[in-house]
């Protein structure tokens, strides 16, 4: 059985985070991904946050499964010789250096798509063009300028950053969605085109229904952040769903900081859950019965059910509430979540062996196409792949050999 992106060759000069998580996922779909690497070192993620000495990081072997990889010396006659080969030869181009890097290389779009009319030429930078558009850009920074972190946190704390990393892989897979749709476009045009995503602009997408509320603040507050105070601007959320459907986080037994569970009232679900907690009369009560009745009063509502939730662990209380259909969710640490028996039976967790660090666990890949399954393969060696791919190109041994001395490779 084939793959949905076989055939689809990519050069991949990404690196960190935002670029390698959107190949990565090109990867998955079946597409041959050439990662290209600067000698002696390559992706910078490679030496970063290691945990084995002299070993390719888990922050790199975690974003480039399924790669091939080689090294090239940019800077150089031969280097860029052997690039435009590999440009004329590939369908996708992506990257992810700072706003002009591959200009000064010497090759701008104009360049490019002369060398490969039907490339595609992928870009994510920190912002769009205009004020901030050679501005330096990292994970957080995205966040806090997309509107993520003004809203994330508590009232009487300071914003704060998601775990979620929406500002690097969110904008990754934005930018998939956007090379996909190039791809496709070129069936029909034969030509290719050029694809860009600001990492600002991914986190502001996320962040839309923040946007909704500040609209919403000319009308009156927002009455499902609870106990918010009335200001001009979306207050940050807590842990309340902001939704149209109220939700919170409510502790369970033991106590551990990750002994809560996240429980959503529907209109539905208030009668079952006043029975579990042994206040039935409440579903009947007028102060009580009515979504809009209890909008003044969530705070009280989500410390009833604390309140019974106390005596039970979060695996208890989830079975209890699933089984009279009220949304919840167990908070999962990372270590229930890499240990989780059903995630790895669907995929969600893998093992995969590496033959310098061994066996390790990543994500799979969340896309599941039912005629293009993915088997996630280890990341490459830095240059492991100079004659496999540069053969292909029709550079012999003895030419591979003397841009290895050159230091071309």
């Amino acid at each position: 059985m084939g793959k949905a992106l076989e055939g689809v060759r990519v050069l991949d000069m990404t690196h960190v985070q935002s670029g390698p998580s959107s190949t990565q996922m090109l990867a998955w779909l079946g597409a041959d991904v050439i990662k290209l690497e600067t000698p002696g070192r390559g992706d910078i993620t490679r030496g970063q946050l290691r945990d084995l000495p002299g070993v390719d990081s888990l922050y790199f072997t975690m974003l480039n499964s399924n790669k091939r990889s080689i090294t090239l010396n940019m800077k150089s006659e031969k280097g860029k010789e052997v690039f435009e080969r590999l440009v004329s030869s590939v369908d996708i181009l992506v990257e992810n250096f700072g706003p002009g890097v591959v200009d000064r290389f010497g090759y701008p779009w104009e360049r490019l798509a002369e060398l490969n009319p039907r490339l595609i030429y992928a870009s994510i930078k920190g912002f769009g063009p205009g004020r901030y558009a050679d501005f330096k850009a990292y994970e957080v920074i995205a966040q806090a300028m997309g509107g993520a972190m003004s809203t994330t946190g508590f009232e009487d704390g300071p914003p704060t950053a998601t775990g979620a990393q929406i500002g690097d892989s969110g904008t990754g897979i934005h930018l998939v969605a956007g090379i996909l749709a190039a791809l496709y476009q070129r069936t029909n045009t034969g030509r290719g085109q050029r694809v860009q995503v600001a990492m600002q602009d991914a986190v502001l997408n996320l962040c839309r229904v923040k946007l909704r509320d500040q609209q919403r603040l000319a009308h009156g507050p927002l009455g499902e952040y609870p106990g918010q105070p009335v200001g001009d601007e979306v207050p940050r959320s807590g842990n309340a769903s902001g939704g149209g459907q109220p939700g919170w986080a409510v502790r369970c037994a033991p106590g551990g900081p990750n002994d809560y569970i996240y429980v959503i009232i529907q209109p539905v679900g208030w009668a079952p859950i006043t029975e579990l907690i042994g206040r039935p009369e409440l579903a009947e009560d007028p102060e009580w019965a009515t979504p809009e009745a209890r909008l003044s009063k969530l705070d009280k509502c989500f410390a009833l059910i604390e309140e019974w939730a106390l005596q039970h662990s979060k695996w208890e209380v989830m079975d209890q509430l699933n089984a009279r259909g009220v949304p919840c969710g167990p908070i999962l640490s990372t270590q229930e979540l890499i240990e989780d028996a059903t995630l790895a039976e669907l995929g969600s967790v893998v093992e995969v062996d590496h033959p310098e660090r061994g066996s390790f666990k990543t994500v799979g890949c969340p896309l599941k196409l039912s005629d293009s399954p993915v088997d996630v393969e280890r990341s490459p060696l830095l240059g492991e792949h100079n004659e496999e791919v540069l053969g292909a190109l029709g550079y012999d041994a003895a030419q591979l050999e003397a841009l290895r001395g050159a230091g071309v490779i």
